[in-house]
């Protein structure tokens, strides 16, 4: 059977896929790819379905080696990966042969790669998903981030895997500093005017107490009205924007409690999780608002143009 070793695991690389859905009513977190369309890309590149299992690396990527040929492709970040120090090529179908090794050089831009692999990895299932939830050490590869001497096994390659490229034009720009859109959120009536247009006119670092479960951000400080930060619990979703006690808003990513007592000032938007989850400590974004009818918009062109580019391809 064909696998993968790690020689070294780099900061944060665990399984990852889209999540597990339908088990939040459990207090079941989604959990999968921060970037889940990273994540998709890179599938549909080595022949996988897009919701495969692939490894999502974080600041730093990992040293493998294969156990036979195949075809891996590389998506998000730009770590400088190379096959036996030669440089490869992201967003493209790579070909590889049983003992060469894959590494990474240094982060150029983003903050996560992923990493597919022809066939997946076929690590346990667990709720319907592979992905990692570190938290409670559920899914992924024993519930936990990759070590050195890990042996991943893959899935067999059960067709011909034509060489492709994504093209440049469809590619999101991942950068330091981003503009993101949201939508109003259910308590947006519980902030005053000076603490909304605090919000939408000023600039946010992210905190490096940032991780999976949420992004902290630091900046001018959104005043809550009399009823203050605190709400009755409620259902929250990936690119919920609450704002806690301190006036401080935090983003809940992939690893993101089922619910949360704060206020919910905002969502991203679904076109516009991929450029948040690529950013890391210190980066810097701003926020624009859109209307709900206009963030459908922007996903349906999405989907649309992501069909018409894998149809040619």
């Amino acid at each position: 059977m064909a696998s993968i070793i790690i020689h070294s695991p780099g900061l944060l690389t665990t399984v990852q896929d889209f999540g597990r859905y339908g088990y939040q009513r459990f207090g079941m977190p989604v959990s999968g790819a921060m970037d889940s369309l990273s994540l998709r890309l890179a599938n549909l590149l080595v022949g996988n379905h897009p919701n495969d299992a692939c490894l999502e690396t974080t600041l730093t990527g990992p040293e493998i080696s294969f156990t036979s040929k195949g075809v891996i492709a590389i998506c998000g970040a730009d770590m400088n990966p190379s096959i036996n120090g030669k440089t490869i090529q992201l967003n493209k179908t790579i070909e590889v042969k049983a003992g060469q090794t894959l590494s990474f050089e240094g982060l150029n831009y983003g903050c996560r790669s992923y990493i597919a692999f022809g066939g997946g990895i076929d690590t346990p299932i667990t709720m319907e998903s592979r992905s990692t939830y570190l938290r409670a050490k559920v899914g992924g590869f024993e519930g936990r981030a990759l070590k050195t001497g890990d042996e991943l096994p893959l899935g067999s390659i059960n067709k011909k895997i034509k060489s492709i490229e994504i093209p440049k034009d469809f590619i999101p720009k991942y950068q330091s500093n981003q503009i993101v859109q949201i939508i109003a959120g259910p308590e947006v009536r519980s902030f005053g005017s000076e603490g909304i247009r605090n919000f939408l006119t000023s600039e946010y670092a992210i905190s490096d107490q940032s991780d999976r479960m949420g992004y902290r951000l630091t900046g001018p400080t959104i005043k809550h009205q009399s009823n203050g930060a605190d709400i009755i619990s409620a259902g929250i979703s990936i690119g919920t924007i609450q704002i806690t006690g301190n006036g401080q808003p935090i983003i809940l990513m992939a690893d993101r409690q089922t619910t949360g007592g704060y206020t919910r000032l905002a969502n991203l938007i679904s076109n516009d999780l991929t450029l948040v989850a690529q950013l890391k400590p210190s980066d810097r974004v701003r926020f624009r608002e859109v209307s709900l009818e206009k963030a459908q918009e922007q996903l349906f062109n999405r989907e649309l143009i992501l069909k018409k580019v894998f149809r040619y391809l």
